[in-house]
């Protein structure tokens, strides 16, 4: 399962927008639940667009063989990529199976111009080309294939984030996230073991009253935060802290103020990351100085 960081993500990024545009708590607790529901099927639509990858190879060598003149590489195919074993247990994945059945939507087109063009620059590519040469077959070996593949023309490729921007518009901001359950779910994959459970962000209820309670708490105590921050900030004032620091910041605080049994160093190490996703390139120099400051104040372990 991912850890909570990418919950503590989504309250940043909600209490952020609510600086934005103030709305009542209910309809913005709500909003953040929706988000994170929206993550889960971008997560399922890049796992399907893999799937459809396969699909579309499978497509391509049926087509060659019901040509009438036929190369000798049409009679005879390749079917190392068709065989990957990773792409097997994804696509017979009964969690991914039902959902994709119960939102349609999620499911790729094999005529669709993003997968044509993926598939068409993939097996031109040489990594590719490389591993279709390779003899035999390692579950090793097409897992880290199908983990690089994924990195090169899903998670690294422009083009396809902004066509997934075009379907979603929140999904432009947490595709990094859904690429992490991507990366962690092949790679969690067991040769000796069936693919029946997926990756959810909120795994629980205790997931979903952590994120509800550090939104509610970040917000009602803002004003509090906001001089406790103010109090240790040497030659700067508090107006010159971007909106991003702030709303990092003052979450933060809440965690630590409000979460007693998670350690002091996790949460501070978890907003230092959040902050290279969200904020300026120094701003997670300048949150762990601050935060560290607080905890030693506090003597907080």
């Amino acid at each position: 399962m991912l850890g909570r960081r990418q919950i503590r993500e989504k309250v940043v990024q909600t209490v952020y927008s609510y600086y934005q545009n103030p709305l009542k708590f209910d309809v913005l607790e709500k909003n953040m639940f929706s988000g994170i529901e929206k993550i889960y099927n971008l997560y399922i639509y890049q796992l399907n667009f893999l799937v459809a990858l396969k699909e579309l190879a499978e497509t391509q060598i049926e087509i060659g063989k019901n040509k009438y003149l036929k190369t000798d590489a049409e009679i005879n195919p390749n079917q190392k990529f068709i065989n990957n074993q990773v792409l097997i247990k994804l696509e017979e994945n009964p969690e991914r199976l039902f959902f994709t059945g119960q939102y349609k939507q999620l499911k790729w087109d094999l005529h669709d111009d993003v997968l044509v063009k993926t598939f068409q620059r993939m097996t031109a590519g040489k990594r590719y080309q490389d591993f279709m040469k390779e003899d035999g077959y390692s579950f090793e070996a097409d897992q880290k294939f199908i983990g690089k593949l994924f990195l090169r023309y899903i998670a690294e490729n422009e083009d396809f984030q902004e066509y997934l921007s075009d379907k979603e518009l929140s999904w432009y901001d947490d595709i990094h996230i859904a690429n992490s359950m991507v990366q962690k779910t092949i790679g969690f994959l067991k040769e000796d073991e069936e693919s029946r459970t997926l990756i959810k962000m909120i795994k629980d209820e205790e997931d979903k009253a952590f994120a509800g309670k550090l939104l509610r708490d970040t917000l009602n105590n803002w004003e509090a935060n906001e001089k406790t921050l103010s109090g240790r900030l040497e030659n700067w004032d508090l107006e010159r802290v971007s909106l991003m620091d702030k709303v990092i910041l003052s979450t933060a605080i809440s965690e630590l103020d409000n979460f007693p049994f998670t350690p002091s160093r996790v949460i501070i190490n978890e907003y230092i990351e959040i902050a290279k996703v969200f904020a300026t390139d120094r701003s997670n120099i300048f949150i762990n100085g601050i935060l560290d400051k607080y905890c030693k104040d506090l003597n907080r372990i």
